[in-house]
């Protein structure tokens, strides 16, 4: 199984990290933003390097929206799994118009309402949340409680 890995750097790398026991066995392909500590972390990894800054920042949308269409299109993943921001909007949506499972998991800080990316992703994605009362005011989502912190 081929799986595309989507997040910014900082805390949703590392969410991606914690991660490791899902993705570790199958091959994998990142797309994250580059700076120095990822991308020496990805060195022996398949990666592709994201527009930063993605939080309302239009162009950026449209930039990762062309770079998800290459990416998904070259590599072909059968799920794209991302840990929050606006980076992996583009490739869930694009990727589950293009086949792939699509696998949105809501930051743990959330815990009242979703992230604008989480809202924008949900007719397109499973979008796990980690706290119940946020499952219950988003009937939609899927409430797994802690899987990252």
């Amino acid at each position: 199984m081929k799986i595309l890995l989507v997040c910014s750097g900082g805390g949703h790398f590392t969410a991606m990290l914690q991660l490791k026991s899902f993705w570790e066995a199958h091959q994998r392909i990142w797309v994250t933003f580059k700076t120095k500590g990822v991308a020496e972390s990805l060195q022996a990894e398949r990666s592709y390097w994201a527009f930063s800054p993605t939080n309302r920042h239009l162009p950026n949308l449209i930039k990762n929206g062309f770079l998800a269409v290459a990416v998904l299109l070259r590599e072909r993943p059968d799920i794209v799994v991302s840990t929050g921001a606006g980076v992996g909007v583009p490739f869930l949506i694009l990727g589950k118009l293009l086949g792939a499972q699509a696998l949105f998991i809501e930051s743990i800080t959330r815990t009242t309402s979703l992230s604008l990316s989480a809202r924008l992703v949900l007719p397109f994605a499973r979008v796990y949340v980690q706290w119940p009362q946020l499952q219950q005011k988003f009937p939609r989502t899927i409430y797994t409680g802690v899987v990252v912190q």
